[in-house]
């Protein structure tokens, strides 16, 4: 699985998603869309070309997109050779570019404004040192995206059961962050605390994140999984078998309303109903405070090729219409918990993220 990087990794794993390699002046990204059938790594050499691997899923998880964007941006500052002002054009407008690639996912533009007040400030020096500013601001959020992932991984593995049966859906893991992961994380966590878990990941129509990235990250982590459709989640509740669910978010609104990837409202629904805990594993920056509420995140709708296709397998005939919302919002009222680097915020008792802000 080697990526021939030619340092350790930031993530400190084998494998994973973004990285940046110093000796070719590269990033580096593991092809998400062809696991677990095959480990590829891509390296890409301009801001567009990272733009275009993130529009097209080649890496995905909010974090990771954030990582990916502020390493691109390094590459800004490694080619631009003309003038302060030039050089705060040209950073502009790839992140302009890279902010529109996915929409929902506030780490992105959160990532993007970080590095360019740190174009700001660099702007006047030597086109060597603002790249190496760049790369050092780059790596700096990287670095704190794989702490923020261990310290959220302790607090949530602190509420999780031994023996529990943990439901998961789409791909929290180290595939979506800078390393180790936020639901993963947590499930990580609860593992290495000598915890004896079992997970049920969701398959996560209609890209199969769950199926082919998360069941994958957890087997080679030697952690029991099994793969479930998404419909079959109901089954498995009714059961009682089911006794935590935590995921992860692409955007958590001021009022604790939760964005993450399309199914994850129904499972609270069903969790709410079955009086199991619902939870969810995000970095703080994925807290968004400026958006009051679930009802104004921007939800982004993919291609529905997505949808009528598996492959170069149809599975909707031509001319019949599909719809593809990538995101749906679960309201802060079916949530037990969401755990951040910061602290553990309980929305059902009407705890917001802000209570973490001091």
């Amino acid at each position: 699985m080697s990526a021939g990087l030619s340092r350790e990794p930031l993530s400190g794993a084998d494998w994973f998603a973004v990285e940046f390699d110093p000796a070719t002046r590269e990033v580096v990204m593991l092809d998400q869309r062809l696991l677990p059938g095959e480990v590829r790594y891509h390296r890409y050499r301009t801001a567009d070309g990272v733009a275009d691997a993130i529009r097209d899923m080649v890496v995905r998880g909010a974090p990771a997109i954030g990582i990916a964007a502020a390493y691109a941006l390094a590459l800004v500052a490694r080619d631009v050779t003309s003038d302060a002002k030039m050089f705060l054009v040209a950073n502009g407008t790839a992140g302009r570019v890279l902010n529109a690639t996915r929409p929902t996912a506030v780490n992105l533009g959160w990532a993007i404004a970080r590095m360019s007040r740190k174009a700001g400030q660099v702007a006047e020096r030597s086109q060597e040192e603002r790249f190496q500013s760049m790369l050092e601001e780059a790596e700096s959020i990287h670095r704190q995206d794989v702490e923020s992932c261990r310290r959220i991984g302790e607090l949530g593995a602190a509420d999780v059961p031994d023996g529990a049966v943990i439901l998961t859906h789409c791909n929290a893991g180290a595939l979506a962050t800078g390393g180790y992961g936020t639901a993963l994380g947590v499930i990580r966590a609860a593992h290495a605390q000598g915890k004896q878990v079992r997970v049920l990941a969701g398959e996560t129509r209609p890209y199969l994140q769950g199926a082919r990235l998360t069941a994958w990250e957890l087997h080679q982590d030697g952690i029991p999984v099994e793969v479930i459709t998404d419909n079959m989640a109901g089954y498995f509740f009714q059961k009682g078998e089911i006794r935590f669910v935590v995921v992860g978010s692409d955007r958590i609104a001021a009022n604790a309303d939760v964005a993450n990837k399309i199914g994850t409202y129904t499972l609270a629904v069903l969790a709410n109903e079955h009086r199991v805990p619902f939870t969810v594993a995000a970095p703080w920056s994925t807290v968004d405070l400026r958006t009051p509420s679930g009802a104004d995140i921007p939800i982004e709708e993919r291609s529905p090729l997505e949808v009528a296709r598996i492959g170069s397998t149809t599975l909707v005939a031509d001319g019949i219409s599909c719809r593809h919302p990538a995101f749906d919002v679960t309201p802060a009222r079916l949530i037990d918990a969401i755990y951040t680097e910061r602290g553990v915020v309980k929305p059902k008792i009407g705890e917001r993220p802000d209570v973490l802000i001091g």
